[in-house]
């Protein structure tokens, strides 16, 4: 494949993604599926579980997926989602994704449950996306449109791959919409930009792009389960991480994950599913 030059955030975002830590540690913590938020029936939900149920809690939003739906998936990490959905709906899903180490996973996976005729995992950024104008009913995104510090272009490039009635659905971690910028420094800088959206800051660029709001819920309440889950799981299991995971990288994790139950608990961070209509 030949290198493709990628802004800045992006790279980071690639890099990280593609790191062996990283990668091993999300594929062994999150239940070797997928590396999303967990919608949680209680505080001891496995991880898993609740990352299942999340996909099947966005497809509500969406009146009709069957065998002729065509999805893309804008950072869909090991492509657990488009499994999901695949296996569930028969529909066609397209991922795009940064990391070329998960998606040799993903395409892996795929051919391993015999979904390979389903999906398609292309190398690439979701804020250029090398396909036609109107190719999908549905683009679909979870928690991963945090990582583009030029938010409005990824908007505009749903926009563009949908075709007119489609259906725009993502989950995100988000800031509040009053949220304490200072408080939440740490965070920028761990995932290295300089703000995260905000749900007046979807609606608003998505309005103006074009697309009519259906829905919005708000689920901060997930966000402090998912990540504290995530911090026992890890802490639970660090001798057999440590296997393959540096201690650098599990110092600098725990750190992460308790910003993140912070900012939650004391109002400064949310995450929710956002639903819009072409």
């Amino acid at each position: 494949m030949t290198k493709q030059k990628y802004s800045n955030d992006v790279e980071v975002a690639r890099s990280y993604y593609n790191s062996p830590d990283a990668h091993n540690f999300y594929y062994r913590i999150w239940g070797g599926e997928d590396l999303h938020l967990g919608y949680y029936k209680s505080k001891n939900e496995d991880i898993y579980t609740a990352s299942r149920r999340a996909v099947d809690r966005i497809a509500s939003y969406i009146d009709r997926i069957g065998s002729n739906t065509k999805i893309i998936d804008f950072g869909g990490g090991f492509a657990g989602s488009a499994r999901h959905l695949a296996k569930k709906f028969g529909c066609h899903v397209t991922v795009i994704n940064l990391s070329e180490t998960e998606n040799e996973r993903g395409r892996k996976m795929n051919k391993e449950q015999g979904l390979n005729h389903l999906i398609e995992i292309i190398d690439g950024s979701y804020d250029d996306v090398p396909l036609e104008n109107q190719s999908f009913d549905v683009v679909w995104s979870e928690d991963a449109i945090l990582h583009s510090n030029n938010k409005p272009e990824v908007i505009e490039e749903a926009f563009r791959l949908l075709k007119t009635g489609g259906d725009f659905v993502f989950s995100d971690p988000m800031q509040t919409d009053d949220c304490n910028e200072k408080v939440l420094k740490p965070i920028y800088e761990r995932i290295r930009l300089s703000s995260l959206g905000s749900p007046k800051f979807y609606r608003q660029e998505c309005k103006k792009t074009g697309f009519k709001l259906m829905n919005f819920e708000e689920l901060r309440k997930h966000l402090i389960i998912h990540y504290s889950r995530v911090l026992e799981e890890t802490e639970k299991n660090e001798e057999e991480l440590k296997k393959y995971v540096s201690d650098d990288y599990m110092e600098n994790m725990r750190k992460g994950l308790k910003h993140w139950i912070k900012g939650g608990k004391e109002g400064n961070l949310t995450w929710g599913i956002f639903h819009f209509r072409k």
